[in-house]
């Protein structure tokens, strides 16, 4: 069984794609194999993973709108996970598969050919598009990352929106994993009283623990790896790994259900 989670949220600089990244490296370091999904047309994932977008050829567009096979397109990665990129002709994708009957769909079909992966991870563009819309038609759960500052929930309630309309109409079995608090820096009220406040608001789970603030999460991309494999000791790659555990619990629980 494959688990497919969308990490989404449709404000930026949230430390989604540094999410997927590193979650995607420490679900490997526990043995799991792990597909990551760059649907982002900036193309940040692909590129903190050590490879330039301008130098591919092939990419998650031309599998999403000219049928190429995701075999010929999926490439493997040093933190030991594979990766189906993403360049910034993606940019064109919104534009192509809104004319597209069912392109809600694309994205499930597409990933259903795949085999092999006990978890896919898909990296959302931060926008609540035709895109995003086709990552949480294809998931069985939404984690959201979050930056625990007051402005930074404010669009939480839209993408619960999407995500009941989604339920509704493509995908009645999604479930919202929970809120990731990202960016995170405990020594200030003010960020445990925005983490409590968005508990209470929406309702929702708070994954943990929280992700720590730290310089070196910037220095990652850098260097092409996620931050378990430039600064494997550190409380930010740790709080990854813990993190990574509780959602392989939770899988386990809903296979079991």
């Amino acid at each position: 069984m494959t688990t497919t989670l969308a990490v989404a949220n449709q404000k930026g600089g949230v430390a989604k794609t540094t999410s997927v990244a590193s979650l995607g490296a420490a679900l490997a370091e526990l043995g799991h194999t792990v597909l990551l999904v760059d649907l982002d047309p900036q193309a940040c994932l692909t590129f903190s993973l050590g490879i330039d977008p301008e130098d591919l050829e092939l990419s998650v567009h031309h599998v999403l709108t000219k049928g190429t096979a995701p075999a010929e397109v999926i490439v493997h990665t040093d933190d030991g996970v594979d990766l189906l990129p993403a360049t910034i002709e993606l940019a064109r994708a919104e534009a192509d598969l809104l004319t597209r009957t069912g392109r809600e769909h694309v994205l499930k079909a597409i990933l259903e050919e795949i085999d092999g992966y006990d978890w896919v991870l898909l990296d959302c563009p931060p926008s609540l598009g035709v895109l995003t819309v086709a990552a949480l038609t294809a998931a069985s759960g939404v984690l959201v990352p979050l930056q625990c500052e007051t402005l930074s929930h404010r669009g939480v309630g839209q993408l619960l929106d999407t995500v009941h309309d989604v339920r509704r109409f493509t995908n009645k079995d999604l479930e919202v994993w929970g809120v990731l608090p990202t960016l995170y820096d405990g020594r200030t009220t003010h960020a445990r009283t925005v983490l409590e406040t968005i508990s209470e608001t929406y309702g929702l789970d708070v994954v943990e623990p929280p992700i720590p603030k730290t310089i070196k999460f910037a220095e990652a991309p850098a260097a092409g790896r996620s931050i378990l494999a430039t600064s494997r000791s550190s409380k930010g790659a740790q709080a990854y790994r813990d993190v990574a555990r509780h959602l392989v619990e939770r899988s386990t629980r809903g296979r079991r259900s």
